[in-house]
């Protein structure tokens, strides 16, 4: 396959695009982690932007249950809701100075959620109540979270080393990894019931299945610090590799081709499947990159 790739700016550099998805409307909605704000963009179209508190850090959005888009507020310690007209919603949460980061729908109609400050998950509902859930572990700086095939929430330990999932009920399990110090970050349910995460310290991609069975796939450059990972419409998963400013592919068998990006130093970190067949990455320098495959000739 022949990869192409193009970077369209959405805001002024160093704005800090950080996280994207696809939204119900067929547009990409993506976080603004600098620039205190929540971007729009339809591919080959319309670009709009939705002002937050400028320091309130938007990180990881993802869309509801409900049709809206919602997200994370690092710094500010609230979940966020946008609804596809522009509407914003903040809620508080129980737990001080928390850190919540990563963010996700779960099986039960509501959103789960990492507190990265406060060893917790935490889970709202679409009218807005929080329950959190202690982790068995201090000092594991829980980052992303996804739904698995298995009906529970899987999420990495970036300082335990770890993965857990957590049920419906709150009951935590965890996973040791088998390379110490791989410092896991994204994590993404794939298309072969197992899920993929990335280590971002070890520069390796790692598979656990439903059972905790893991297995990782060195990159060729152990240092290109991966950080995030996503399934395209194929099975195949892309990441991000924020060091190496490139991004790359891995099949479920473990093949693995990387991508230079056309601008140095454009700090990739989101990337999700787009509305358009395309992988999109979110660039910090103010920019999204499209990557799309065709057929080699």
């Amino acid at each position: 396959m022949a990869v192409f790739i193009e970077e369209f700016a959405v805001a002024e550099a160093g704005s800090g695009p950080y996280s994207l998805t696809s939204g119900p409307d067929g547009a990409l909605w993506f976080t603004m982690v600098q620039g205190g704000s929540i971007g729009r963009l339809v591919p080959g179209g319309e670009l709009s932007a939705h002002r937050l508190d400028p320091e309130c850090g938007p990180t990881v959005i993802a869309v509801g249950p409900d049709d809206a888009l919602w997200f994370t507020e690092y710094r500010a310690h609230r979940i966020g809701r946008i609804t596809l007209g522009g509407e914003v919603t903040e809620y508080g949460l129980p737990t001080a100075e928390c850190g919540p980061f990563g963010i996700a729908a779960g099986p039960d109609g509501a959103l789960w959620f990492t507190e990265t400050a406060a060893d917790r998950i935490g889970r709202i509902t679409t009218d807005g109540r929080v329950t959190e859930f202690p982790l068995p572990v201090t000092g594991a700086f829980p980052s992303a979270i996804t739904a698995g095939p298995d009906g529970g929430m899987w999420f990495t330990m970036n300082q335990a080393n770890a993965i857990g999932r957590i049920a419906m009920d709150g009951a935590v399990t965890l996973y040791t990894l088998p390379t110490d110090s791989a410092a896991p970050v994204g994590i993404a349910a794939g298309h072969d019931g197992a899920l993929w995460f990335v280590e971002i310290g070890a520069g390796q991609i790692g598979r656990i299945t439903p059972d905790g069975r893991t297995t990782e796939f060195p990159l060729p450059d152990r240092a290109s610090r991966p950080h995030a990972i996503t399934p395209d419409s194929t099975g195949t998963l892309w990441f991000t590799e924020w060091a190496a400013n490139r991004v790359g592919s891995i099949t479920t068998d473990g093949a693995i081709t990387v991508h230079d990006l056309p601008t140095a130093g454009s700090e990739p970190h989101g990337i999700s499947a787009g509305p358009d067949g395309s992988v999109w990455a979110a660039l910090e320098i103010g920019a999204l990159t499209r990557i799309t495959t065709r057929p080699g000739v």
